[in-house]
């Protein structure tokens, strides 16, 4: 597992709570993940997720994941871990205009350390954000803990490919995603063995590669203005931010990173 020092919890919600967060957001929907809907509902099916299960997303951000197995799963319940306030204030309003307030919670915490209570949930669920926490021996702990005997994680996340990152391009990527470190999926298949679960599937969505290319496009032939009113119409910024995006392109077709998907299930 590749990893640099000085990124911790205050770097990652100082993305979440101000331009980096929004032009996120903008590129890839209230979905801020590769795939959006289409990932989601690849993930909830493949995991036999829907009616009448309770589950936990850990780092839920603004909640979108939850609502969308609320509206599209049927689900009972969802509980959201997220240690940004800008986003978990955002996604409770979001759930009141939905009208789905009554069926999701928000907890703002720490998702290795939730304090909720140990075994009440179906499932636990993420979607392309346990890259930005930092230990994710304890955040995987936490998930195994959380979920029932006989229960589901389920998560996508961003990870190294295959081919693997040298140094120089881990330090690069790193440090501009605001990652202490990222995972690979033998690791995280470790992880969950290592947590008592039993893993069904730990594999490479290939997505990555496709949905780079579709951002870049976005913000070169339609979302220029947008990003550019985010960052306070600050070109040379812009410039930079497209600069990193064709670095990370030119790693995802290379191989060197990549969207994983794992369901385990706890034995």
């Amino acid at each position: 597992m590749k990893s640099i020092p000085n990124i911790g919890l205050q770097e990652v919600t100082a993305v979440y709570s101000g331009q980096e967060g929004d032009l996120w957001e903008l590129l890839m929907g209230q979905q801020i993940h590769i795939g959006g809907f289409k990932s989601s509902m690849d993930l909830a099916e493949r995991a036999g997720i829907g009616a009448g299960m309770r589950g936990v997303d850990l780092c839920c951000c603004n909640g979108a994941g939850m609502r969308f197995l609320v509206h599209f799963r049927n689900v009972a319940s969802m509980t959201g871990v997220d240690a940004t306030e800008t986003v978990v204030n955002r996604g409770r309003q979001r759930c009141q205009e939905e009208g789905v307030e009554n069926r999701i919670r928000f907890v703002l915490g720490d998702a290795t350390n939730s304090g909720l209570p140990a075994g009440s949930a179906d499932f636990v669920w993420g979607e392309d954000a346990w890259c930005y926490v930092t230990d994710k021996a304890q955040l995987i702990a936490e998930a195994a803990r959380l979920v029932k005997r006989g229960g589901t994680i389920a998560f996508t996340d961003w990870v190294e490919g295959p081919a693997g990152l040298s140094d120089a391009e881990a330090q690069r990527f790193l440090t501009g995603m605001k990652f202490a470190n990222v995972q690979n999926i033998p690791g995280y298949r470790q992880l969950l063995t290592d947590n008592g679960c039993s893993v069904v599937a730990a594999d490479d969505t290939g997505r990555f590669p496709a949905h780079i290319d579709l951002y870049i496009d976005m913000i070169d032939k339609q979302l220029t203005f947008d990003a550019l009113r985010i960052i306070g119409f600050n070109m040379e910024m812009l410039q930079m931010v497209a600069g990193e995006f064709a670095f990370i392109r030119e790693l995802a077709h290379a191989g060197k990173v990549a969207q994983g998907r794992f369901i385990a299930r706890r034995a």
